[in-house]
C-alpha cells in the first residue's frame, strides 16, 4: 500500500514522503495512528494544504518530548518479581508492564513506545530504550527485583543471586560430610568432655593397679610370720 507520512517514521522516512509498506502494517498501526494517510489524489492534496499545521504540531511535540526526556532520562523504576535462586523468573517483564510502570510514576507511556526486543526473563539491572517522539529517544533502567530490598541492593551494584547460591553449596557441602560419617565437633565443650574421659579412665586404671598389689602384700606378710 502507498501512503504519505504525517511525521518522520524510524527506517521509513520523513513527513511528507510517499512510501509503500505492507498492507497490514499501514492498516494496523500508521493509519489508526494517525501517522500517515493512504497516498490518493485527495489525502495528497489534502497533506500539501495542511503541512504547514502539521509542521507546528510536530515541533510543538518534539519540544514537549524533549521536556520529558530531561526528566525521565536515566531514572530508574522498580518492579518485583518472583524468580528462581538463579534468577531466572516465573514469567517475563514485557513493555506492557514497563509502560504502566511509568504512567504510574507520572510519565505517560504507551506499550508502542517502549522499545523492548524481548520480554525481560531475569532479575537485575535492565536499560530499555523509550520513544518520546520520532525524533527524540530516552532511557530508563528497569530494576526486577523479588523485594524492595533486593532492589536497593542491586541499585547499589550488588548480585543478589549470589549470596543464595553460596548458602546452597555450604548446606550442601555440611550434608555431605554428615553422609559420609565423618564426625564434626561443633561445640568447644568436646575438648573438655574428652579430657575429662581420659582422667577417669586414668584413676580406674591406679585402683585396679592397687587392688592386684594388695594380695601380694599380704602373702608376703604370712611368709614372715612364719
Amino acid at each position: 500500500m502507498q501512503i504519505v507520512l504525517l511525521e518522520r517514521i524510524a527506517k521509513l522516512g520523513q513527513m511528507g514522503d510517499v512510501v509503500t509498506v505492507k498492507d497490514g502494517y499501514a492498516r494496523n498501526f500508521l493509519l489508526p495512528q494517525g501517522k500517515a494517510l493512504r497516498a490518493n489524489k485527495a489525502n495528497l492534496e489534502r497533506f500539501e494544504s495542511e503541512r504547514q499545521q502539521l509542521e507546528t504540531r510536530n515541533l510543538e511535540r518534539k519540544t514537549d518530548a524533549e521536556k520529558v526526556h530531561e526528566k525521565l532520562n536515566g531514572n530508574a523504576f522498580v518492579i518485583i518479581r518472583q524468580s528462581g535462586d538463579s534468577g531466572q523468573l516465573y514469567g517475563s517483564v514485557t513493555s506492557r508492564d514497563v509502560a504502566e510502570t511509568l504512567t504510574e510514576a507520572g510519565f505517560e507511556a504507551t506499550r508502542s513506545q517502549i522499545a523492548i526486543d524481548q520480554p525481560i526473563k531475569t532479575l537485575g539491572l535492565h536499560d530499555v530504550a523509550i520513544v518520546l517522539h520520532p525524533d527524540v529517544d530516552t532511557s530508563v533502567v528497569i530494576n526486577v527485583a523479588r523485594t524492595e530490598e533486593e532492589a536497593e541492593r542491586q541499585a547499589a551494584g550488588e548480585d543478589v543471586t549470589v549470596e543464595k547460591l553460596d548458602d546452597d553449596e555450604e548446606v550442601m557441602e555440611t550434608s555431605d560430610v554428615f553422609e559420609e560419617g565423618v564426625e564434626v565437633d561443633l561445640s568447644d565443650d568436646a575438648a573438655d568432655d574428652a579430657e575429662a574421659e581420659a582422667s577417669e579412665a586414668a584413676a580406674d586404671t591406679a585402683a585396679d593397679e592397687g587392688d592386684d598389689a594388695a594380695p601380694a602384700e599380704e602373702a608376703e606378710g604370712e611368709k614372715d610370720d612364719d
